[in-house]
C-alpha cells in the first residue's frame, strides 16, 4: 500500500518550533511536488509550503521567514521546520505527496493522516 505518514506535530509554547516529517512508503521510485497544508478548526485547508523539485520552495505569506521545508531524496523524507510558532498556527497539518510509482509507472497524488500542531499562548 502506498502511503504517507506524518510525524512530530505537538503542544509548544508561542515562539517555541517543531519540526514535521512526512515519509512516503510503498512502491514509490521518486517524490515529485512535496507539499504541507494545514486546516485550522472551522478553517479551510490551507496551502503553507510546496518544494516543486527540491531547492525551489514556495510558502504562504503568513509563514515566510519562519517555516522552512526541505527534502531528503536519499531517505524519500520531506519536512516543515517551524520557527517562531504563533498561537494562529495551530491546526492539524497534512502532508501531500506527488510520487513517482514503479510500478505502475505512473504519478500518484498521497495525503498523510495529519498531525495536530498546537501553539499555547
Amino acid at each position: 500500500q502506498v502511503q504517507v505518514v506524518e510525524s512530530g506535530g505537538g503542544l509548544v509554547p508561542a515562539g517555541g518550533s517543531l519540526r514535521l516529517s512526512c515519509v512516503p512508503s510503498g512502491s514509490i521510485f521518486s517524490l515529485n511536488a512535496m507539499g504541507w497544508y494545514r486546516q485550522a478548526p472551522g478553517k479551510q485547508r490551507e496551502l503553507v509550503a510546496i518544494d516543486i523539485s527540491g531547492g525551489n520552495a514556495h510558502y504562504v505569506d503568513s509563514v515566510k521567514g519562519r517555516f522552512t521545508i526541505s527534502r531528503d531524496n536519499a531517505k524519500n523524507m520531506v519536512y516543515l521546520q517551524m520557527n517562531s510558532l504563533k498561537p494562529e498556527d495551530t491546526a492539524v497539518y497534512f502532508c501531500n505527496a506527488d510520487v513517482r510509482l514503479i510500478f505502475p509507472q505512473r504519478n500518484l497524488e498521497l495525503w498523510g493522516q495529519g498531525t495536530l500542531v498546537t501553539v499555547s499562548s
